[in-house]
């Protein structure tokens, strides 16, 4: 990894993951629900530049079923540098050596992160399945 950035493995704060999410495009989470859901993470890394946060990363799950890789974000101005590979690296690194044989690891891949997540094997589910979701409103 480039001089300056480091991967820690630790959960953002309320504050980082809300900023993050928003600069990286995601859609924005209220530090309510951010306070109830950070706490449940399995595993978190975070990619921080001379000390900031400015990547992150979180695996969720039941701990032994499932697993879902989830909020890969990284400020605009340090894409391009190889940390959302960096971060995807850890948490599979991570999952393959914690979760029993037989989990199962899923994603939603926004755009092109497919081309990413690919890298360490995701691969599409169609036409086999198809990812749902809705979102409370």
């Amino acid at each position: 990894m480039k001089d300056g950035y480091e991967v820690v493995a630790e959960g953002p704060s309320i504050d980082d993951y809300r900023r993050l999410r928003e600069v990286a495009g995601l859609s924005p989470k209220s530090a309510e629900a951010a306070a109830a859901g950070l706490p449940n993470t399995r595993f978190a890394v975070v990619v921080k530049h001379d000390g900031r946060v400015v990547g992150m990363g979180r695996v969720i799950g039941d701990g032994g079923l499932f697993f879902q890789v989830v909020d890969i974000a990284v400020e605009p101005a340090h894409q391009g540098q190889g940390l959302g590979k960096a971060i995807v690296g850890r948490l599979v690194e991570h999952l393959k050596a914690t979760a029993p044989a037989g989990a199962y690891v899923s994603l939603i891949a926004d755009g092109e992160a497919h081309r990413l997540y690919a890298q360490f094997g995701f691969q599409p589910t169609a036409p086999a399945s198809i990812g749902m979701a809705f979102v409370i409103r």
